[in-house]
């Protein structure tokens, strides 16, 4: 699985990540918000948000690279309704942006009115997404903390109201559905809830937990699916041969050594036969950690897979699209982000590579804390944008994301390993400079608001 790398390898220049310009801009306008939602990184440890506006000149300095721009999303951690300038930002950047190119960010909702709606239409928005966790109004309240499911249903007529009040409008309303444990199964309620009130699509994310106790709240597996693959494939061979693999019992080499009688004959098949499901993986370069493949809750699992067909269907029969993400993270990994030509800018100028590296926190992958410090490339107010994305050190490092051939952390039975947890990462076991192989987006786990 591992090559060894060097500055313009493998990746295929026809790659947005290699082209002379970034396709899509994420840019940080505010991160001021009027809501306190408990899954929101500026609530995580070691967060290091503050509160702050991007500054006009910020904003002029990114214009070089509107032209070239198949999205703008005017949104990173904050309520982008809440900056001074955001529309004169969005008639700005559709002046200049191509025509079938679009400008759109995430919203609460919280602050539009009838007016607000009619100005954003007017100035030329493109996309909104509202963040809908369920339509049971205890839940909603609970995971959006200060806002309402009224507060909602108002957002989305007033929007409504404003498209159907201009014919020339290509406002796309959507709705952002973050899956938990104690929502996942509203899923299937807030598609048709949204779908009635205009809503043209949905996205549906699972949740990323920044403290402990967020663990508890996931309602994703945590071991890859072509693990999985092979841990069911043997599993079932075992049952017909009458064994349990969850007699698995990995002190039994010691126990060989000490008091060979004491250990089963049961086990010590059991055994025998994960050390060749082990092999098996290993030749076929997919990380396995059987203890967590022992500990996977199955029924969770069939649980929020059969919970997603249904939104599924409920979506082709309201007529609205749905993107879900997957309930066993990708072997086959991709970064949604590097991929498709995207750079990010933070309210301050700085210029980042993807979600995953845009801010400094701390969050949680499986049972193990991750300090997650930003990846910085040049400021904007500097250095012009378009030569921070040229720079050499910005394309090696698009260059190798596109390859992605990075370790996985969250399946390596000896993780978390003293490379992944220091404080300042330089590399990971197959030497590789970016962190990369812990990133849930590119396990297709978390989405936003991009395509």
């Amino acid at each position: 699985m591992h090559d060894s790398r060097s500055a313009g390898g493998m990746a295929s220049t026809s790659s947005p990540a290699l082209r002379e310009y970034p396709s899509k801009l994420f840019v940080e306008s505010t991160t001021f918000c009027n809501l306190r939602c408990p899954m929101c990184v500026k609530q995580a440890a070691d967060s290091k948000v503050v509160d702050a506006d991007m500054s006009q000149q910020t904003f002029a300095a990114l214009e070089a690279a509107f032209p070239f721009l198949e999205s703008l999303v005017l949104n990173g951690i904050g309520e982008p309704l809440m900056h001074p300038h955001i529309l004169e930002w969005i008639r700005r950047a559709r002046q200049i942006m191509p025509d079938n190119a679009w400008v759109g960010f995430q919203s609460n909702g919280l602050m539009l009115d009838r007016s607000l709606a009619d100005k954003l239409v007017d100035a030329g928005l493109d996309r909104i997404c509202l963040s809908v966790d369920g339509v049971k109004p205890e839940t909603f309240s609970k995971v959006r903390k200060g806002e309402d499911l009224s507060d909602m249903d108002r957002a989305f007529r007033v929007l409504r109201e404003a498209r159907q009040g201009q014919s020339e409008c290509r406002l796309r309303i959507g709705a952002e559905f973050v899956a938990m444990r104690e929502n996942f199964r509203q899923l299937p309620d807030t598609v048709r809830w949204v779908a009635e009130r205009g809503a043209d699509f949905v996205i549906v994310s699972h949740a990323l937990p920044y403290d402990i106790s967020g663990i508890a709240q996931t309602a994703y597996d945590n071991s890859i699916d072509a693990a999985v693959e092979i841990y069911q494939r043997w599993k079932r061979q075992m049952e017909a041969d009458g064994l349990d693999i969850k007699a698995y019992d990995y002190m039994v080499w010691e126990k060989e050594q000490v008091l060979p009688r004491t250990v089963d004959p049961q086990v010590r098949k059991v055994n025998q036969m994960v050390g060749r499901m082990r092999a098996e993986a290993r030749k076929k370069d997919i990380f396995m950690d059987v203890m967590q493949l022992l500990r996977r809750d199955e029924a969770m699992v069939s649980a929020v897979q059969e919970v997603f067909e249904e939104a599924r269907q409920v979506a082709a029969a309201m007529g609205i699209e749905i993107k879900l993400p997957v309930v066993t993270p990708r072997y086959e990994r991709e970064c949604p982000f590097v991929t498709k030509g995207s750079a990010f800018i933070s309210w301050n100028g700085d210029v980042h590579p993807c979600y995953y590296l845009w801010h400094h926190y701390r969050c949680w992958v499986n049972d193990w804390d991750r300090l997650v410090k930003p990846k910085v490339f040049g400021n904007v107010n500097r250095q012009p944008l378009l030569d921070i994305w040229r720079s050499e050190d910005f394309r090696i490092f698009r260059e190798h994301v596109v390859e992605f051939d990075y370790p996985y952390c969250s399946n390596c039975g000896v993780a978390p390993c003293d490379l992944v947890q220091e404080e300042d990462f330089e590399q990971d076991c197959f030497t590789n400079p970016e962190p990369c192989g812990s990133c849930l987006w590119a396990m297709g786990l978390l989405q936003c608001l991009q395509d």
